[in-house]
């Protein structure tokens, strides 16, 4: 029986590779961008039912369309995808605050809106499934990217709690946390931002890094797209999965330096309890 999805961010990169096997798969699609025209040729050759549709993730009301459209269409919307988003490059002091609230307002808060927009209809039905899209950057702290680790630190957090809730009404949520893929996320998606040099060794660093890493990131967003599709089918899927081996090697270092650094501080930590007497 074929599913429908929701993608927020369809236009191109990941998104676009996930529209794409989705279709190929059969299933129905509403594919979702800030212009619907980007969405040209998705449904070339492909089974699956498509519709286009014009989404500003931050836009309360434009989710609520998206949402209210897959309904009205297919009849229901099985899995919801929250892709959209984007990170530029530059230093905490020279990043502009009205840069923060944008990267934050579509990571963040896009993530929140779309979720709170598809909830009702999933609790209704006790069905459904919410695929966040974290990065890397959600786990560990990504040099010269203040905004977007902030926003999916963010989305990491939101999304833990919302599957603990969301399991009372058989809702489920993933995380999906992607390091290096060759999309557009390291080409014209991002701003890089001129630094002041005295923090050129982290943030100049990552603009070099991004710069050269531009069409040889090890991930293969096709391999990627399959296996949200793979997931998309289990009954008890992970509520977290790094994508690529290099996310996978990123976040188990970090987290065991986070442990070797509890235990190296425990007992500075328990000192602060109230000792009975």
């Amino acid at each position: 029986m074929s599913k429908t999805w929701l993608v927020t961010g369809s236009s191109r990169g990941f998104g676009r590779a996930l529209c794409e096997a989705i279709l190929d798969a059969g299933d129905n699609l509403v594919a979702t961008a800030r212009d619907p025209e980007t969405l040209g040729g998705l449904a070339d050759g492909r089974p699956g039912r498509l519709l286009a549709a014009r989404l500003d993730v931050t836009s309360e009301i434009e989710a609520a369309a998206a949402v209210h459209l897959a309904i009205a269409e297919f009849g229901a919307l099985d899995i919801l995808v929250n892709n959209a988003g984007y990170g530029d490059i530059g230093s905490v002091e020279d990043t502009p605050l009205a840069s923060f609230r944008r990267q934050i307002e579509t990571n963040l808060f896009g993530t929140i809106i779309m979720t709170k927009a598809a909830i009702p209809h999933m609790r209704a039905r006790r069905s459904g499934h919410i695929i966040q899209f974290s990065s890397v950057g959600g786990r560990l702290g990504a040099p010269g990217r203040a905004p977007y680790s902030a926003a999916k630190w963010g989305v990491e957090g939101f999304s833990e709690v919302l599957a603990q809730e969301m399991a009372l009404i058989g809702v489920r949520v993933t995380i999906i946390e992607p390091g290096g893929f060759r999309t557009d996320f390291a080409g014209a998606s991002t701003t890089i931002e001129e630094s002041r040099p005295e923090y050129d060794d982290v943030v100049g660093a990552a603009a070099r890094m991004q710069r050269a890493y531009d069409g040889h990131q090890p991930g293969d967003p096709r391999k990627g797209a399959a296996v949200i599709l793979k997931i998309a089918g289990m009954d008890q899927p992970p509520l977290r999965l790094p994508l690529g081996q290099d996310a996978v090697t990123a976040i188990e270092k970090m987290d065991r330096d986070r442990l070797k650094e509890l235990e190296h501080w425990r007992h500075l930590s328990a000192s602060t309890d109230f000792v009975e007497t």
